[in-house]
């Protein structure tokens, strides 16, 4: 079945940075779109950024464009969001998702804060 395990998250300062891993399985990784979504406290799931299979176009959140670089490397089957920049409103938990099939990771707490 498809698998999607977050990793990378943590406490980080503002301006700080950090990088998100999504391990994948189940499912032709190369072959499917991906995403990253948020969810701060008390506040619905949010898109964060979305890579084509290819990775050849990616599309952001007006919020974290300039700041946030998603990736992938479809032979080891894992996507990863770069971000820089980190402010505190960027503290929430971050998910790896495939559109497709609606499938979801456990998610990775990313806490920015001084």
């Amino acid at each position: 079945q498809v698998r999607l395990v977050e990793s990378g998250g943590g406490l980080v300062q503002p301006g700080g940075s950090l990088r998100l891993s999504c391990a994948a399985s189940g499912f032709t990784f190369s072959s499917y779109r991906m995403s990253w979504f948020r969810q701060a406290p008390g506040k619905e799931r949010e898109l964060v950024a979305t890579i084509t299979n290819t990775g050849g176009i990616t599309q952001y959140a007006e919020s974290v464009k300039g700041r946030f670089t998603v990736s992938r490397d479809n032979a080891k089957k894992t996507l990863s969001l770069q971000m820089n920049s980190l402010k505190a409103e960027d503290t929430a938990v971050y998910y790896c998702n495939v559109p497709t099939f609606n499938a979801w990771g456990q998610g990775t707490q990313v806490t920015v804060s001084s």
